[in-house]
């Protein structure tokens, strides 16, 4: 069976999917043949290894546990996305890819001997819930995570839909742990939302990249324009907190801007492992101004999306550094339907930069702010009636007191929107900006 898809994803485990969902860049190739030298001293050490566990170890262990854990071992020793997948790892993560999962709704990495979210997925229990990228998760319930692997501990976060877990969490800038309990649930993502933020001015949040996403960002588009009566003057492109996908997908995303010249291109030692993507000379929105927001949670395939967008000057790139996660790990599958994830090229940007731990700098990078309406302090400021004493007012016993009539918009949530997201507010402010310095015609 050949799959030959190459996912930008993240990371290694997706609980969040109740799968291990290695997102990072990640082709699915054909079983290969090879017969590599052997260090026949190292071998003799394995088996010498192996037979004294055998015989002397306090408890019997099964020949296929050692040498599953042998496996396990060496690919875990070379990086945190490289990883034996077992029958049923293999099998959750193919059907990572199809955008229905069922777990948490988060996307995980190890690190420092702690789960580490990477991002809550949109409208998951996790996002939900309050969990945050960057969050270091230290206990399960009653299981500290210290000592056990990201394999272990994602298993521990599956389980039946409707069922709570406790998260014991780090956050940097708390005092003390956060606790968290979620609620698991059979996760549908939808990988692309759009809307409109005023008069010809739309926003699309795509949340990962999954085999629809390409088609779905260009339905999204069509359908702002139909909503702005074919003039959509400026677009905001969200990728804040979305950990990747597939490759196809961030190629397509990307293209759908650009006109010419490569989007990405990967290099490694095996064969097929070096590939350069080029663009076709489309583009959906005809020129109209594009601002893309990322943050510390935008990884692999995202970044692949907005470093393209940066290198061919497309759009304004607004926001934090991103993850850094710049490798391509190949699924090649085995004999008994289990198989290896290993990372076996870097990609990089069509300038030829790496993000490989490095990340992409924003064009306009800007910190993480709230914006409080006042009401979040849950302290009132002082009026002249509140005084000590205060002159009474002469027209007090006759005056009427103003009622408010009720609109038909009442319901209508009429928060600014650089209350509910700053970032994107200065975005919206951004592309009017560059509509101002350069009318289209």
């Amino acid at each position: 069976m050949s799959f030959l898809k190459r996912d930008f994803g993240l990371i290694a485990a997706g609980i969040t999917i109740g799968a291990s969902l290695i997102f990072g860049q990640m082709v699915f190739a054909e079983k290969v043949d090879t017969k590599p030298d052997l260090p026949l001293d190292e071998l003799r050490a394995f088996s010498e290894i192996f037979g004294r566990i055998k015989n002397n170890y306090v408890e019997p262990v099964e020949d296929k546990e050692l040498l599953q854990n042998a496996i396990r071992g060496m690919l875990a020793g070379l990086d945190p996305h490289s990883a034996y997948l077992d029958l049923k790892d293999f099998k959750e993560l193919r059907e990572g890819t199809s955008g229905e999962f069922g777990g948490l709704g988060i996307e995980v990495t190890m690190e420092d001997g702690f789960v580490k979210v990477v991002s809550p997925i949109d409208d998951t229990p996790a996002a939900l819930g309050g969990v945050l990228a960057g969050d270091l998760i230290i206990r399960l319930d009653d299981t500290p995570v210290k000592g056990i692997s990201l394999n272990d501990a994602v298993d521990i976060m599956r389980g039946k839909p409707g069922s709570k877990l406790l998260l014991t969490i780090i956050r940097e800038g708390a005092d003390k742990p956060i606790k968290i309990e979620l609620t698991r649930a059979i996760i549908k993502v939808k990988s692309v939302k759009q809307k409109t933020l005023e008069a010809g001015y739309g926003y699309i949040r795509i949340s990962t990249f999954a085999d629809r996403t390409g088609a779905s960002l260009k339905e999204a588009i069509s359908a702002l324009k139909v909503e702005n009566d074919g003039d959509l003057k400026g677009l905001v492109l969200d990728l804040r907190n979305n950990p990747g996908g597939l490759l196809d997908a961030a190629v397509e995303v990307s293209d759908a801007f650009i006109t010419k010249g490569l989007i990405v291109y990967t290099e490694g030692r095996i064969k097929d492992s070096s590939e350069k993507f080029i663009a076709k000379p489309d583009d959906y929105l005809k020129g109209a101004p594009l601002v893309v927001l990322v943050n510390g949670g935008s990884a692999s395939a995202s970044e692949i999306v907005a470093g393209a967008l940066q290198d061919h000057k497309r759009a304004v790139i607004l926001g934090t550094k991103t993850f850094g996660k710049g490798s391509v790990q190949t699924v090649m599958p085995l004999t008994n339907d289990t198989a290896v994830k290993m990372t076996t090229a870097r990609y990089y940007t069509p300038s030829g930069r790496s993000i490989q731990a490095e990340g992409i700098v924003p064009d306009i990078t800007m910190a993480t702010v709230k914006i409080s309406n006042g009401d979040d302090n849950n302290f009132a400021l002082l009026r002249e009636q509140d005084l000590t004493k205060h002159l009474d007012n002469p027209n007090a016993a006759t005056e009427k007191p103003v009622t408010e009539k009720a609109t038909d918009n009442a319901d209508e949530d009429t928060t600014p929107l650089a209350v509910k997201d700053y970032a994107l507010s200065e975005a919206l402010n951004l592309l009017k900006g560059i509509n101002i310095l350069n009318p289209r015609p």
